[in-house]
């Protein structure tokens, strides 16, 4: 808010600036005093927040910039009475600067547009029926609301009974999808189909959208590697070029014999011309550009560095389940005791892996009424769950178990087994089977063919694995992995030089997304998953990463376009002034020119 609100007056004071300067030039040469006080009061709106901006950086943060050196060129033309070449000089600056502040809020305008869409208040069901309108930030987890046909979602929720909802404003997909009972619904969506009940899944401040607002601001915190440099050499060159001009000067008025007046105009052009004002804004610009274009289809990305190394990545390991698979398990075929089963469907709604998801949705006609409210279920990442003697998890995990029914050993190729056991034996058994997303494969291809190694890793057994990795032609696959494993891939591949991707979607992928150059993350994922990685795919969907991918490379060669293009400018025009052959008011126009043309430039990724 405070951002728009200075964003807003520095507009007013261009205006104000620029009316008053119109007025200075046309009286400058028929009313010689009413136009300089004109031109002095233009220059004082054209240059209050650039000089604000360098008194504090250079006095509280040791931080001499670009606003520093233009706002002393302008003082220099003041000094040698050319007060209409100052003025002009602070008009195209103070332009620039309201430019690249638009540019700023062009690139986020979407995000928060999307962010207004979020309803404020639910309509709580209570326990008679009734409704009863609340704040979002009270609802909790487990609570049911209804949703009007027509209305906005305000929370993530799962549906009680089947709808239809437009999910544009968080996917760019303008294509209503189907929920069926116990699908996940967003917070901002659009609930299309008829009115609906929902049970709150997370609170406010865990929604996709609300993880969308700090991703975002971590985001414009966080520059590139590129980014970083920049904002160190412009300390340093603003330095070298308040020392340069004083010599430079010197140099025209002694060597050359220039009058000290001529002298120091030249000074000041050079103050002017060799201000770094293009090269500052060849890459913010454009990076928050390409965030914002991120976020519209759907990818958050936390910063310019994670951009960067993504334009860089040679090798992608990926997750199975919910990334190159729907992720949407049923099951085939079971054999589970009577007397513990409604223990093993307790245990499995503790866990939000898809499996056990799709185990508690094929059991939920099964009475857990008898069950204590508060049972204690430890999560063995990457093998389980365990609650007192009672054991659910993957076949590898019970080696070591007695088996009279051979459950363990007659696994269904291609399907995925998980083993029930109480005490040290095997009892039981489940036979579950997933599907492949059409767009994994694509995707897999597009990013072969641009010579990226795409490598499958899964907790999975191998036939399982095996069935997919044809399915979706990846290059190589692993099965049956651990955490540890995930983590001995990316850590062995990187030390072997490549840049790595990891994504993953599970508390057991975090650790690998972690150590990758790049993680990313499902947004229907684990919120550690999400927290470990750079950049978050709102919805499950693979070919969503390519064209991130596709845009992290076309961010890469318009910064390189702005970087070369600024500082042939600023050669160029260095050297015409050492020649003497470049004015100040000519000066500033090249010189502010090309800044405004590099955020313009920038501002291509939005398209």
């Amino acid at each position: 808010m405070l951002d728009y609100i200075k964003a807003k007056r520095t507009a007013q004071f261009l205006v104000i600036g620029t009316v008053l300067m119109i007025l200075g030039l046309i009286f400058h040469f028929r009313f010689e005093l009413l136009g300089h006080a004109f031109l002095y009061l233009s220059v004082f709106f054209l240059g209050y927040f650039a000089s604000k901006k360098a008194i504090r950086d250079s006095i509280q943060d040791r931080s001499p910039n670009v606003d520093l050196l233009m706002i002393l060129a302008a003082l220099g033309a003041l000094i040698i009475q050319e007060e209409s070449e100052a003025t002009i000089l602070l008009f195209i600056f103070a332009t620039a600067e309201v430019l690249e502040a638009y540019v700023t809020e062009k690139s986020t305008s979407a995000i928060s547009s999307l962010m207004s869409q979020v309803p404020e208040t639910a309509q709580l069901l209570q326990a008679d029926g009734q409704t009863q309108e609340v704040p979002t930030e009270e609802l909790q987890v487990g609570d049911l609301i209804l949703v009007a046909k027509g209305n906005q979602i305000p929370i993530d929720s799962l549906a009680m009974n089947p709808t239809t909802v437009n999910e544009m404003a968080l996917t760019g997909e303008a294509v209503p999808v189907e929920k069926e009972v116990g699908d996940e619904v967003f917070a901002g969506t659009l609930n299309e189909g008829h009115a609906v009940t929902l049970q709150v899944t997370k609170t406010s401040d865990q929604t996709v959208f609300s993880n969308i607002i700090r991703m975002v601001e971590q985001a414009q915190n966080q520059p590139s590697k590129i980014g970083a440099w920049i904002d160190r050499f412009e300390r340093f060159y603003v330095i070298g070029v308040l020392l340069a001009v004083p010599l430079f000067i010197l140099a025209l008025n002694q060597l050359q014999g220039l009058a000290f007046q001529d002298a120091f105009y030249r000074g000041m052009v050079l103050l002017t011309v060799a201000s770094p004002c293009a090269l500052v804004a060849s890459v913010t610009p454009a990076t928050l550009s390409a965030i914002s274009k991120g976020a519209r289809i759907g990818v958050l990305i936390k910063g310019g560095t994670a951009l960067e190394n993504l334009a860089a990545v040679d090798l992608i390991y990926s997750d199975k389940t919910g990334t190159l698979t729907y992720g949407n398990f049923e099951v085939l075929d079971a054999v589970i005791p009577e007397d513990i089963l409604p223990l093993v469907i307790a245990m499995e709604q503790s866990s939000h892996h898809p499996i056990a998801q799709a185990i508690v949705k094929h059991y939920s006609d099964v009475d857990l009424s008898q069950l204590p409210a508060n049972l204690s279920v430890q999560e063995e990442s990457g093998m389980g769950l365990i609650c007192g003697d009672v054991r659910v998890g993957k076949p590898a995990a019970f080696a070591d178990y007695q088996d009279p029914n051979g459950y363990a050993q007659s696994l269904s190729a291609g399907q995925t087994t998980v083993i029930v056991a109480k005490g040290d034996m095997v009892v039981g058994y489940l036979n579950l089977a997933d599907q492949v997303r059409p767009e994994s494969a694509q995707a897999v291809h597009d990013f072969q063919k641009e010579g990226v190694e795409v490598v499958m890793l899964t907790g999975d057994n191998e036939a399982v694995a095996e069935r997919i990795a044809k399915e979706v032609a990846v290059d190589d696959f692993r099965a049956n992995c651990l955490p540890q494993d995930k983590i001995k891939d990316v850590q062995g591949s990187q030390a072997a030089g490549r840049v790595v991707a990891m994504i993953g979607d599970g508390i057991n992928d975090a650790p690998a997304l972690a150590n990758a150059n790049v993680g990313i993350a499902m947004g229907s994922g684990s919120a550690i998953a999400m927290e470990s990685a750079e950049l978050v795919m709102v919805q499950n969907n693979f070919a969503k990463l390519f064209q991130v991918f596709k845009l992290s490379h076309k961010l890469n060669r318009i910064i390189w376009q702005n970087l070369f293009f600024s500082v042939g400018v600023i050669i160029v025009l260095i050297t015409l002034n050492i020649l003497g052959l470049l004015d100040l008011t000519k000066g500033v126009i090249f010189h502010e020119m090309s800044t405004i043309l590099v955020i313009l430039n920038g501002l291509r990724l939005l398209k």
